[in-house]
């Protein structure tokens, strides 16, 4: 069986009227080489702002730099290990002199599947480092500088998962950073006065490398086939049977982001087919 990261086309992606989507406004995306941090750096880049795109990954996010130059947006590829605040010091900085600092995606994560008691405690310090310590400190390094913007506002976004709302088994690490990411856009959110607004998006499974590269561990571990874990495993709960392309995700994104979703301030943007709420 093969399920392939799709290609994303400018007809996709979700483009706004917003007077703070311009190039003077900066984005940084973490994660941006692959799955969902590559559609959201494109996405943001379309829509007029300048993205500083955050990842270990030179060779892949080349090749997000090179998408989004042929749809004439502009991202600036800052190589960056998130689990070094001097890497992520440096990053921040870099994007401070592009223009001004008013989106950050935390995006970047990994995983590894195994239960409770037969979890690795170095891919669990791993795991949390990577997907909640430094999604805290980007954001901890970002607040200062939306508030020295010329209106004080700015939106710190993250990449959450129906994980963080149910737990599933095999996924504790990944279940603990999803949730901690929800509370991570409340706390942010409860001390923005309105102004810097935080949210999370969760959706179902993706067609992401990270999603894709877990169906044989998966067949492996409940002693089924790859084409089981899909229909039975990942779909198996949710009212769409197909799993969603980045750029959905991307453009949930892009919404929040927005002057359209003022409102949106610690909240969740659930759109998961139903594997939640129909649980």
């Amino acid at each position: 069986m093969q399920i392939k990261e799709p290609d994303i086309t400018k007809e996709e992606i979700l483009v706004l009227n917003d007077e703070n989507f311009c190039p003077d406004n900066v984005c940084i995306v973490s994660g941006c080489a692959t799955g969902i941090g590559r559609a959201v750096a494109i996405a943001a880049a379309v829509n007029g702002l300048k993205v500083a795109g955050l990842d270990v990954n030179e060779q892949e996010a080349g090749q997000t730099v090179e998408i989004i130059e042929k749809m004439g947006g502009k991202m600036y590829f800052i190589p960056t290990d998130l689990c070094k605040d001097s890497d992520m010091d440096r990053a921040v900085a870099e994007a401070a002199r592009m223009g001004t600092v008013k989106y950050l995606a935390n995006i970047a994560g990994i995983q590894h599947i195994d239960s409770v008691e037969d979890f690795p405690m170095e891919k669990y310090d791993l795991m949390q480092r990577i997907m909640l310590r430094a999604p805290f400190y980007l954001s901890k390094l970002c607040i200062p500088l939306m508030k020295k913007s010329a209106d004080g506002k700015g939106v710190i976004a993250h990449m959450a998962s129906v994980h963080a709302h149910i737990c599933t088994m095999r996924k504790p690490v990944y279940n603990i950073t999803k949730f901690g990411l929800k509370a991570l856009a409340q706390s942010i959110s409860a001390e923005g006065d309105g102004k810097i607004r935080s949210f999370t998006v969760s959706t179902g499974f993706v067609q992401t490398p990270l999603a894709l590269n877990q169906i044989p561990a998966q067949a492996a571990q409940r002693g089924i086939t790859a084409e089981q874990v899909v229909t039975d495993v990942m779909m198996g709960k949710s009212r769409i049977k197909e799993m969603m392309k980045p750029v959905d995700a991307a453009n949930l994104f892009i919404h929040g982001f927005s002057s359209y979703a003022k409102y949106l301030i610690g909240g969740d943007l659930l759109f998961d087919g139903g594997m939640v709420l129909t649980y």
